[in-house]
């Protein structure tokens, strides 16, 4: 039945470029003054819906995997040179919780 109702809505493109979504739309969608939406070209049209922030990093089978947006020149070699060396320190140095 919400799918009958939310389908035949028409959105309107206002002068700005700005789209209007229908006040019983937002209200069914969760849609708040604010609230950040995501558009995604698809074949066909433009999805609308709500953006999902996402971790930059999750862990994978014990390791860790940036899923994010790497910054524009990071240099990846520095990067894992500077995490191997921080592996090797932990092993030859544990700390007190770890006495040889």
């Amino acid at each position: 039945m919400a799918y009958a109702i939310i389908n035949g809505m028409k959105l309107l493109i206002d002068r700005s470029g700005r789209i209007v979504v229908p006040k019983r739309m937002r209200e069914r969608l969760g849609f708040r003054p604010d609230s950040e939406i995501e558009a995604v070209e698809q074949p066909g049209g433009i999805l609308l819906r709500p953006a999902q922030e996402k971790p930059s990093m999750v862990r994978v089978d014990g390791f860790w995997v940036h899923q994010g947006v790497a910054e524009p020149g990071a240099n990846w070699d520095r990067v894992v040179e500077d995490v191997r060396e921080e592996r090797t320190q932990a092993v030859l140095n544990p700390g007190p919780e770890f006495p040889r």
